[in-house]
């Protein structure tokens, strides 16, 4: 059986490396503005439920209060670009580091909280996050931020005459977060969190550390999402805190990974491929009539999804699996 695990997971990594040169190489064929900005989205959001998928997916803590640490990220990096004029790459860093350490803060009475009770806490300490925001008045309150625009540079990672800079940027990010995940599935971490998320008392008898299990989870998670909220705060150069901590980012980073597989590798960078470009595609063909067609056909979609596979899509190559098992 290890032999098998360590063949597979030499071949996802193969798979992964195929994947991102493929994918490297898209923008030389696809010159629609359009399409790529739907393919930045679509690596933002693989990279973003990839990063939400180690805390929810592998340590079983669900949580749908993780637009507060993108909006973090988004704010560190816009706050100290147009007010001290630090490069976003510092401020992307900076609002990791802030979110991953806020993250362990809030941990540390959440995470004594269980099932239902911890997704409850979640979702009111990121409203209350975003309270705060739309009336903190430095921060520019319900306002928001705009970022000035000064020239295409990668040094103020600001770019206005194409979009294959930000693309290429999200995919260097959905490579790390899908690599970092990687690596943890492997490691004593990645053990620990499982063992959580199975049975945490079974755990507990056996030597594992369940509370440091899920601070580690939450600030690894956290961190990566941030990093994601910095980029999109140089993505569209505007940002409030509606548009940044509003709940439905805190969905639009679950999704991917519950439609594709919660707690697999592979699994929210499918769902996102599959969810983000439908979002987009039905908002733009059918969702200016005003009527909601385009939510109740994303919807529906998504229903079906998950009534023909409960466990997600990647569940369509577990039958190859087993019987490569057998």
């Amino acid at each position: 059986m290890d032999t098998e695990f360590a063949k597979r997971r030499r071949r996802d990594l193969i798979v992964a490396f195929c994947l991102a040169a493929v994918a490297a190489t898209v923008p030389m064929f696809v010159k629609d503005v359009y399409v790529q900005n739907i393919m930045v989205l679509t690596l933002m959001y693989a990279a973003l439920s990839q990063s939400w998928n180690i805390l929810s997916g592998y340590c079983g803590q669900i949580s749908l209060g993780h637009a507060l640490y993108f909006g973090l990220g988004a704010y560190t990096t816009a706050l100290l670009f147009t007010k001290f004029g630090v490069l976003p790459w510092f401020g992307m860093l900076g609002g990791g580091l802030i979110s991953a350490v806020i993250a362990m803060a809030l941990g540390y009475p959440c995470f004594r909280l269980r099932g239902h009770y911890f997704v409850i806490a979640t979702i009111v300490i990121a409203e209350i996050a975003l309270l705060l925001f739309q009336n903190w008045e430095w921060a520019g309150a319900a306002l928001g931020i705009d970022i000035p625009v000064r020239g295409d540079s990668w040094l103020k990672f600001q770019f206005t005459r194409s979009k294959l800079p930000y693309f290429y940027f999200a995919l260097a990010l959905a490579c790390v977060a899908w690599f970092v995940t990687w690596w943890l599935e492997d490691s004593k971490w990645g053990y620990w969190w499982r063992a959580v998320k199975d049975n945490p008392e079974a755990a507990e008898s056996l030597g594992v550390v369940v509370f440091n299990s899920k601070m580690g989870a939450a600030a690894v998670s956290a961190f990566l999402v941030a990093v994601g909220g910095g980029f999109y705060a140089q993505f569209v150069s505007y940002i409030d805190p509606e548009s940044v901590m509003g709940f439905q980012f805190s969905l639009l980073m679950a999704l991917p990974a519950v439609v594709g597989g919660i707690g697999t590798l592979w699994g929210p960078m499918l769902g996102a491929v599959i969810l983000i470009p439908l979002t987009e595609l039905t908002r733009s063909f059918i969702g200016g009539s005003g009527r909601g067609v385009d939510l109740i056909v994303y919807g529906g979609l998504i229903v079906a999804i998950s009534l023909a596979r409960p466990q997600g899509l990647i569940g369509l190559f577990a039958p190859k699996r087993k019987e490569a098992a057998r």
